[in-house]
């Protein structure tokens, strides 16, 4: 099951325009379901909209964003590092978070900007100190696609990550939550003006998802909402204004970002 969020662009005119909705995709349609996204109840299906009558936002609207660096072996060497021997760890801000078809804005601090094109998690319920491993995939509620923009200077620079990772705009995901996705079959590609400029397995993940969630429980409490970036494939590069930029995973969708210049 596919799940969006949206707002109506052809709303009558005593409609809230700016009112947002949560919906089930069927097709090139939208059948909005009441209730926040986790707790969604797919029989009691409201109006429906075409994908061309509606404005897609990013699909939740976390608290936090958990990445997880270099989690592809051949990433981690063509950065010039060793594969982790633990996941290793950060955070991005959710004011940088960056809906479906809207702008990626470069910034006149980076003199390279890169797109990161990966699986993302979005947790489903509220996960704390997770102990048993079996257990971990039932707090997730699904996947979606995001690309993890990133000043490449500024993260050689300073060396961890916060500044290079956070920029306004540097966090697009979406468009949609997969709530079923066989990860055993799962490809992340990304492309850039059409060109295919990063493709890889799931499965070729040095930590897996019930691994991440268990390492990351320990540390912070996941809430529902809350999405969890599991590391990019190798092959990232840089952007440049007038580009377009689009993460694929197998199954969920199609996450399509144009560039443009700083403001």
């Amino acid at each position: 099951m596919k799940i969006g969020r949206f707002q109506v662009l052809t709303q009558k005119p005593e409609q809230d325009k700016a009112a947002v909705h949560y919906g089930i995709v069927d097709g090139d349609r939208l059948s909005e379901i009441p209730g926040p996204f986790h707790s969604l109840s797919p029989s009691k299906l409201g109006a429906s909209w075409s994908l061309s009558e509606v404005k897609l936002l990013p699909p939740c609207v976390p608290s936090k964003i958990v990445c997880v660096g270099r989690n592809y072996a051949e990433h981690a060497a063509e950065l010039g590092n060793d594969p982790p021997k633990e996941p290793l760890i950060f955070l991005k801000p959710p004011s940088s978070i960056l809906a479906p078809g809207d702008p990626i804005i470069l910034t006149p601090h980076s003199e390279r900007v890169d797109y990161e094109g990966e699986l993302a998690i979005v947790i489903g319920k509220t996960c704390s100190r997770l102990n048993n491993l079996a257990e971990a995939k039932s707090y997730v509620f699904g996947y979606t696609c995001l690309n993890d923009v990133t000043a490449r200077d500024l993260q050689k620079k300073d060396v961890q990550f916060t500044r290079a990772k956070g920029f306004d705009t540097f966090c697009p995901f979406g468009p949609f939550i997969e709530t079923d996705l066989d990860l055993s079959a799962t490809k992340v590609e990304t492309f850039v003006n059409g060109a295919r400029r990063q493709s890889a397995r799931v499965a070729e993940m040095i930590f897996p998802v019930d691994v991440i969630l268990q390492w990351i429980s320990q540390v912070m409490t996941l809430f529902p909402g809350d999405v969890v970036a599991t590391g990019t494939p190798s092959g990232v590069g840089p952007l440049a204004a007038g580009d377009v930029v689009e993460v694929a995973v197998s199954g969920v969708g199609t996450l399509r970002n144009p560039v443009a210049a700083p403001e």
